[in-house]
């Protein structure tokens, strides 16, 4: 692993999106890290403009491009943050194990296929990824964890509905984060757990062993989380919200300087991880 004494050589995977370019624009504030390379394809409407004047700072020195750095101080430590699409992070993985890169993914909507390419890449380079870098987010699964586990098997018994909102851009649906919130409930309520997304018509009641998803697409939201615990004569909503995304871009960073700080070995890890909440 290389010494972390000095700054970390900064490469944003997506630099033009409207993520990449908080990553940009707070990787350039923050004196840990040293703006390397900012990548995004060769068709974007801002390739070989600045990436901090795209990302609304003052000019970085480092354009946006589809070529990756070629960084030839091997002793300074690197990482790279990946804010980009499913289509992209295939050659972004690649490029990674190519030169033992420590990674940051923060794209959602990944395929099975990817997932796996993402664990067999994690036995070569460190590899942080979670459905969201927010913090607020992370912590907020784990809480929705203790309510599960300590309500599961409540007389009259325990309903969960999980409700997200985001921009009207977003693709797919429901957000990642969601279906992870799902994951981690079903992981305490049982294996007959059913995720249900939306109802229509004349559904019948509610079962025992579901979990209700629903997806609202509402204007410029950045993303916002309910989770609903139902019980007969009482409930709980658990809810986080984020005003912004530099909530995103920070937690990614954030992970950034973990990989390196704590020299991180080979491995996925999560934001849990992170929080020092695994």
């Amino acid at each position: 692993m290389a010494d972390s004494t000095g700054p970390i050589l900064l490469t944003v995977h997506g630099a033009a999106g409207r993520m990449g370019r908080r990553v940009v624009a707070l990787g350039l504030a923050d004196p840990t890290f040293q703006l390397v390379g900012a990548i995004d394809h060769a068709d974007s409407d801002q390739a070989g403009q600045d990436s901090g004047s795209v990302a609304g700072e003052a000019p970085s020195g480092v354009e946006i491009s589809a070529q990756w750095p070629t960084l030839d101080d091997a002793s300074s430590p690197k990482a790279v943050v990946d804010f980009s699409l499913p289509e992209a992070i295939d050659g972004c993985i690649e490029q990674c194990v190519k030169t033992q890169s420590p990674l940051v993914v923060a794209t959602t909507g990944l395929s099975e296929e990817q997932k796996q390419r993402l664990a067999e890449a994690a036995k070569t380079i460190p590899i942080v990824w979670a459905p969201s870098m927010s913090l607020a987010v992370n912590l907020s699964m784990k809480i929705a964890e203790q309510i599960t586990a300590a309500l599961k098997d409540v007389s009259g018994g325990l309903d969960v509905e999980i409700l997200e909102r985001h921009h009207r851009f977003k693709a797919d649906a429901p957000s990642g984060t969601a279906l992870k919130f799902g994951e981690l409930i079903a992981g305490q309520l049982g294996e007959s757990t059913q995720h249900v997304h939306g109802r229509e018509g004349h559904t019948g009641a509610r079962t025992r062993e579901e979990i209700g998803y629903h997806a609202i697409r509402v204007g410029d939201n950045p993303g916002e989380h309910t989770i609903v615990f139902g019980m007969l004569g009482e409930k709980i909503e658990l809810n986080v919200a984020a005003s912004n995304r530099d909530c995103y871009a920070s937690g990614a960073l954030a992970a950034a300087k973990w990989l390196i700080q704590q020299q991180k070995g080979p491995g996925l890890y999560s934001m849990f991880d992170v929080l020092g909440m695994a």
